[in-house]
């Protein structure tokens, strides 16, 4: 495997825009990563994750405007992901109408992430799409959290994690905020800075 250092995210961006899969250092864990909108991407993950074509993978967006591209944001949604993103946080968001439905197998929500370092808001910028990003582990396998634990990719960004785990997965619904995965941010948070940011 080849280690990129920050100099080196073009071969990293290359390999990408090749449809192969490269790993990164995100604030949670270490990821794998592929561009979100060629299926041949998506199979190229998918085996390496030995992942169900049921189980959609997650999106990580360079800044809001990616993310603006692929989904549909109320003020609420807009004023989490500003107050908590980047951050160990995943939204469930409502997918865009003409958004292949091959990108998140079909259904109505994608969940996404920002960019978790200037360097991978970098990396995502230069590809000029949002990528995939999900575990650098197989389905079912302990999270990586080194370089040296990420299987069979022939790049990867060389860094540390911060959190050492996985994110809070979070949905806005009629009933409001709603915790799908617990993870570093919790949902009494997120609830004191929605009220704080109606009341200022």
């Amino acid at each position: 495997m080849l280690i990129c250092q920050n100099s080196e995210i073009n071969v990293l961006v290359d390999l990408l825009r090749k449809d192969e899969v490269v790993a990164v250092p995100t604030d949670t864990v270490f990821g794998v990563c592929a561009r979100y909108d060629h299926i041949q991407a998506q199979e190229n993950l998918r085996d390496l994750k030995k992942r169900p074509e049921t189980k959609a993978f997650p999106i990580m967006c360079a800044d809001m405007e990616q993310v603006l591209q692929i989904c549909e944001m109320c003020e609420e949604e807009k004023r989490v992901m500003n107050q908590f993103m980047p951050g160990p946080l995943t939204m469930i968001l409502k997918k865009k109408k003409g958004v292949p439905s091959f990108v998140n197998g079909g259904k109505d929500t994608i969940a996404i992430r920002l960019a978790t370092s200037p360097i991978l808001a970098e990396m995502i910028g230069k590809l000029g799409i949002p990528v995939y990003m999900t575990s650098a582990n197989v389905s079912g396998e302990p999270a990586a959290l080194t370089v040296e634990d990420v299987p069979g990719v022939k790049a990867a960004l060389a860094g540390k994690v911060e959190f050492a785990q996985a994110s809070t997965i979070v949905f806005y619904g009629e009933a409001g905020w709603k915790v799908l995965r617990q993870g570093p941010i919790l949902l009494q948070q997120i609830q004191e800075a929605t009220s704080k940011g109606k009341k200022d």
